[in-house]
């Protein structure tokens, strides 16, 4: 089967080809500006292929389009949503609908790494953090501005606090640093807060999976974490399996 897989965030598309093992090809991202693709959109999917795998937690417009774009080349398009249950995975939320289909994939990406505990931290938009118990139990999770949002955010109050720039330092001696130093701070504690409480409650320290595009910030200073930059799409590879399988 000619499967193709496709993760539409709030910034990127990210897609790649998947076989009937459930293996990842090469990933391409496309960027997007929350309204509109990148002139980039056609030449970035594949001519023809027999069928799309799509979650998405981007505006109605963007995904239409992407929709559109996929009908033209396929001939069935699975579109991705967060289930109370996956195999052994059982979510916290009450109503699992409010739970965003990336946090839901990327849990499912986490298990199929194995069934060892995982905090799974995502950056993109926002900070992310879910912790998945040893045995498959979703023990709930937080959301947070990323350092991105969170230096826009600042600048667009204050414009002449830069949105971008300056170098990580514990205590910094320039405003630009200090920005930097702050905002990835602040994400690094929420991180560290996050392991420490699911450490205590469940007497392991969890795995840490990163994944997103603004991981790249967190990464060195997290000397434990694991690079996970395609998890939504390994889960969205479980999920489309899944749905393969006979009733």
């Amino acid at each position: 089967m000619n499967r193709w897989l496709f993760d539409l965030g709030n910034t990127r598309l990210k897609c790649a080809p998947v076989d009937a093992a459930g293996r990842i090809g090469t990933v391409r991202a496309l960027a997007h500006d929350g309204v509109r693709f990148d002139e980039g959109l056609a030449a970035a999917l594949p001519a023809r292929f027999t069928d799309a795998c799509v979650a998405s937690v981007a505006s109605e417009s963007l995904r239409a389009e992407l929709l559109d774009a996929l009908a033209q080349r396929c001939g069935r398009i699975s579109l991705a949503c967060t289930q109370r249950r996956f195999g052994d995975v059982a979510i916290a939320y009450a109503q699992p609908a409010r739970l965003g289909v990336d946090r839901f994939l990327a849990l499912l990406g986490a298990r199929a790494r194995g069934a060892e505990a995982a905090l799974v931290v995502g950056v993109g938009t926002a900070l992310t953090i879910d912790w998945l118990d040893a045995d498959g139990r979703h023990r709930g999770g937080r959301i947070a501005p990323s350092p991105m949002l969170m230096r826009e955010a600042l600048h667009a109050r204050a414009a002449h606090l830069p949105v971008d720039g300056g170098d990580y330092a514990e205590f910094a001696d320039d405003t630009d640093d200090a920005l930097d130093s702050g905002c990835t701070g602040a994400a690094l504690a929420l991180v560290e807060r996050s392991l420490q409480v699911a450490q205590a409650q469940s007497g392991a320290l969890p795995r840490l999976l990163l994944h997103g595009g603004g991981s790249d910030a967190l990464r060195p200073r997290l000397p434990h974490a694991i690079d996970a930059p395609a998890l939504v799409l390994e889960g969205l590879a479980q999920w489309a399996k899944a749905a393969d399988a006979p009733a």
